[in-house]
């Protein structure tokens, strides 16, 4: 969503008067789980941390964290302010059914603002042979990323469900980009937003064959999990010479419920006022707009400091029992 000059200064503004104005119970500092080093959460995240901080004149920055599933427990612990996450496993942490602590309904963690999706794809290099899931060798060793990620959760049981046989690998999107090259795994199985700095990282260095589901493959993974169609734009890759088809899950930003509305009104605020900067930290930001508030479908019960901005700045319908407290 993009603001006239005036606009955008007054919103700039208006951000600012606020935050000066009320800081009752506002933390000196913030801290935004992200993921780990190589992926698209760490850039992002740490982005818009950065962003908030300078901002608001306060402290904060990302950490390197296992990803959504551990994200949700840092929230919802208060161990971290912030966080990022997809709607998959934030559902089954709030059912109390996440294997960082199956039994705990992490309901304290709140929505704050939509982020992006989160496609699901495969990378193999070119000298491998493998153009489609199809022709992935029994027994592949497939890189899933970090321990608990969406990818790790994920990604396995799509893969058995389109009947490949595998040796599965973890490790941080970084560390798995090396290890293709090195040719100690085959496949890297990516479920992070595009493009994946560690994929753009090895398309600079080798060459890569990025593979996409046929129909049929996409439409089993639908029916089987709650994702999405999704194409991933040929202009995201130098590798890409047309759109690839995908599945991808919507990822939100959340906050612990515990803080205080004024301060999570101002940092939706300065979030979502300005797509343009957003972008500027990672392209997959430009989902990163008002009008996707929607996207939560009540997943997530929203922070009233963010429920607020979206009703008054979006015309977003969110009903009173989908706000924390209300």
């Amino acid at each position: 969503m993009k603001y006239s000059a005036f606009a955008l200064a007054s919103l700039l503004i208006s951000t600012a008067a606020f935050a000066e104005e009320d800081r009752t119970g506002w933390p000196d500092s913030f801290t935004v789980a992200t993921a780990s080093q190589g992926g698209t959460y760490f850039a992002y995240g740490s982005g818009w941390a950065n962003l908030v901080a300078e901002e608001l004149g306060l402290t904060g920055g990302g950490e390197v964290t296992g990803g959504p599933g551990q994200n949700m427990a840092l929230v919802h612990t208060g161990d971290t302010q912030f966080g990022m996450t997809t709607m998959g496993p934030a559902a089954e942490a709030i059912r109390g059914e996440s294997p960082i602590a199956p039994g705990l309904q992490m309901t304290n963690a709140c929505a704050m603002f939509p982020m992006y999706q989160t496609p699901f794809s495969v990378t193999a290099l070119s000298s491998s042979g493998i153009t489609s899931i199809s022709e992935i060798p029994d027994g592949a060793r497939i890189g899933f990323g970090p321990a608990g990620s969406t990818s790790d959760t994920y990604f396995p049981r799509m893969m058995e469900t389109l009947g490949v046989n595998f040796d599965r690998r973890n490790g941080s999107w970084s560390d798995l980009g090396g290890q293709l090259q090195d040719g100690l795994i085959d496949v890297i199985a990516f479920a992070a937003g595009v493009p994946v700095p560690a994929v753009s990282q090895l398309e600079v260095q080798t060459d890569v064959n990025i593979i996409e589901f046929t129909e049929e493959e996409q439409a089993t993974i639908m029916e089987a999990f709650p994702v999405a169609q999704f194409d991933i734009a040929a202009d995201t890759y130098t590798t890409l010479t047309e759109d690839a088809r995908s599945v991808s899950m919507w990822n939100f930003a959340i906050a612990n419920c515990d803080l205080p509305e004024s301060f999570v009104h101002a940092v939706v605020d300065i979030i979502m006022s300005d797509n343009e900067r957003m972008v500027n930290i990672h392209r997959a930001a430009r989902s990163t707009i008002p009008e996707n508030w929607d996207k939560n479908n009540g997943v997530i019960a929203w922070h009233p400091g963010a429920a607020r901005w979206f009703i008054e700045n979006a015309g977003a319908d969110i009903p009173a029992d989908q706000i924390h407290g209300g």
